[in-house]
């Protein structure tokens, strides 16, 4: 089996030897209610309300969709209205804390005892894609037709510079992914389980090979350091050998894709009953005076959280949720640790810097390293034009926003940014397409 294309990055895994510690909670916690993808989840909560860790502060909205958890006890102090890094204003339960982190006398284990009861055990803990991606895990492992389903691939490669709050739970959380592991084979009934981990991780290959001998049907591959390995159309291919076709999910190539923190976490509640209130955040770059992997709680600011790291050694230039390769912007550093966030990256002026554009050389290169083999140069070309047949015919749509293009790019071009508004222009007119093809019919 041949590799997909795909590139070397910086590892900077400075805090793979960091075991996580915990910060107290904050005096305020924000929660906006897009901390994942499909429907804003409803808040049940209004000013006045006694919260606790654990209270349910907002309802699932939608099938697609995931309830929110307090990760504080106090009081709720308003619903408000802030501005997200998509540019949008969403509602946001605001919390003061007492600083007591009293758990909700309410919370208790679930009862399952079947596959419908354990799906909706996973709909009521609140746990997304906890890798960066925030798909609702219950609808992901909601599969109507489970013999299709001949394996479950394990996410461990973290393929991102800096992060290493997977690796942390490889070695510090094997139990709740073993535990993880049993309740998927027990309810799923899938018999194959793959961990895929990067060979620069040999510690957590050795710990996981360990826990492969006392569970059955699970292996571990090593997988090349090249990034994106985590990308999950990438580690399947790389784990089984199966291509998910274009429109196509994990599921249509008998694959379920999860995270080994999602994993551990729904392990976690369903043993214990508290939902997902807190997150491992690896705190790191240049700008940071002391890097660590923080367990703070959900809605915690990022400001507290950098200062909790010892602050910052130089005035950070720019702020990042998540990576350097797919990461987002941090606009304001009162904004909040959310379900997804498995990093906050501080870097200086000197690592922020923009790079100078010039001209397209025509190199190729773009094209090269694209794990999908697609053509950022004509992408461009094709958004300038506004034309969407040729956007269509360049599968623009297929783009997994990875960077790739832009990181070997020798004139630093902004391509995996027009590769964005191409997807962004391209999805409503593909719509536009397909309802005009009902209405043939």
């Amino acid at each position: 089996m041949s590799h997909l294309h795909g590139i070397h990055v910086p590892h900077r895994k400075n805090t793979a030897e960091s075991a996580p510690v915990r910060m107290p909670s904050p005096k305020t916690a924000f929660y906006p209610v897009t901390q994942h993808i499909g429907a804003p989840a409803k808040p049940v909560v209004k000013a006045g309300d006694e919260v606790f860790v654990g209270t349910m502060i907002a309802e699932a909205g939608g099938f697609v969709s995931s309830p929110i958890y307090s990760g504080v006890s106090g009081k709720v102090k308003k619903i408000d209205s802030t501005l997200q890094a998509g540019g949008a204003f969403v509602p946001t339960v605001v919390i003061e804390s007492d600083g007591l982190g009293t758990p909700d006398p309410s919370i208790a284990p679930p009862e399952v005892s079947d596959f419908d009861s354990f799906i909706e055990a996973v709909r009521n803990s609140g746990v997304v894609g906890l890798g960066g991606a925030g798909f609702p895990t219950a609808v992901k492992l909601g599969v109507k037709d489970l013999s299709k389903i001949e394996y479950v691939v394990i996410n461990g490669a973290e393929c991102e510079p800096y992060l290493t709050g997977d690796t942390r739970t490889m070695i510090d959380r094997a139990d709740d992914m073993a535990e993880g592991i049993e309740l998927i084979r027990k309810y799923l009934g899938v018999k194959r389980f793959i961990i895929g981990i990067e060979k620069n991780k040999p510690q957590c290959i050795a710990k996981m090979r360990e826990l492969c001998s006392e569970h059955e049907g699970v292996s571990v591959m090593p997988l090349p350091s090249v990034y994106p390995q985590g990308g999950e159309k990438v580690l399947i291919y790389h784990t089984t050998g199966r291509v998910v076709k274009e429109g196509k999910l994990p599921m249509d190539a008998g694959v379920i894709v999860i995270n080994v923190t999602t994993l551990a976490a729904i392990a976690s509640y369903i043993r214990t009953g508290m939902p997902l209130v807190e997150k491992c955040i690896t705190v790191d770059g240049s700008a940071v005076k002391e890097p660590k992997n923080v367990i703070a709680p959900i809605g915690t600011p990022v400001c507290d959280v950098f200062e909790f790291a010892g602050g910052f050694s130089q005035e950070p230039a720019k702020v990042l949720y998540g990576g350097p390769m797919m990461g987002i912007s941090v606009a304001d550093m009162n904004a909040p640790v959310l379900k997804q966030t498995n990093g906050l990256i501080a870097l200086n002026e000197k690592d922020a810097r923009p790079p100078k554009i010039t001209n397209c050389i025509r190199c190729g290169r773009c094209t090269n390293t694209c794990p999908f083999g697609l053509a950022p140069v004509a992408i461009a070309a094709a958004l300038n034009e506004d034309n969407m047949e040729e956007l269509y015919r360049q599968r623009a749509n297929l783009c997994m926003e990875c960077g790739c293009c832009s990181f070997v790019c020798p004139a630093k071009r902004p391509l995996v940014q027009q590769n964005k508004l191409a997807k962004a222009k391209l999805m409503p007119w593909l719509k536009e397409q397909a309802a005009k093809k009902e209405e043939k019919k």
